[in-house]
């Protein structure tokens, strides 16, 4: 139970991004389709234009296992108080959602990539208050 509340924001914070990436990872992979064909029709005047699927199976892969490292994060930190995979994963977290902004960027999409962005400063807190 010590680590429990004594680690209670880093375990929370992993929480959210375990939430927030298990959840997004398995709706591209659920609908697949429907994601490539909305995020070619967001790329279309892009450089990254013919690189869609590509790059969509990328950013799958990597919040699938941000999700799940964050996920396992939280039962370490929680039994233990050991964080090494929660670190991994917020690591990873925040390199995934630096590429999403970048493509919110290139697509010319600002309103998305302030969404980005409110995702990311809890993250980048993460790796700080895990490192």
């Amino acid at each position: 139970m010590e680590n429990l509340t004594s680690n209670a924001t880093e375990i929370l914070l992993l929480v959210f991004l375990t939430i927030t990436f298990l959840q997004s990872g398995i709706d591209k992979v659920l609908d697949w389709k429907g994601n490539l064909s909305w995020l070619t029709g967001h790329f279309a005047k892009s450089l990254f234009r013919g690189g869609v699927p590509a790059l969509l199976g990328i950013i799958t892969v990597l919040e699938m296992i941000s999700g799940i490292l964050c996920g396992v994060g939280i039962f370490q930190v929680a039994i233990d108080g050991e964080g090494t995979m929660g670190q991994y994963g917020a690591i990873l977290s925040a390199i995934t959602l630096l590429m999403l902004l970048l493509g919110q960027r290139v697509a010319r999409d600002y309103d998305g990539a302030r969404t980005i962005v409110v995702y990311l400063i809890p993250t980048v807190f993460l790796v700080y208050l895990m490192t």
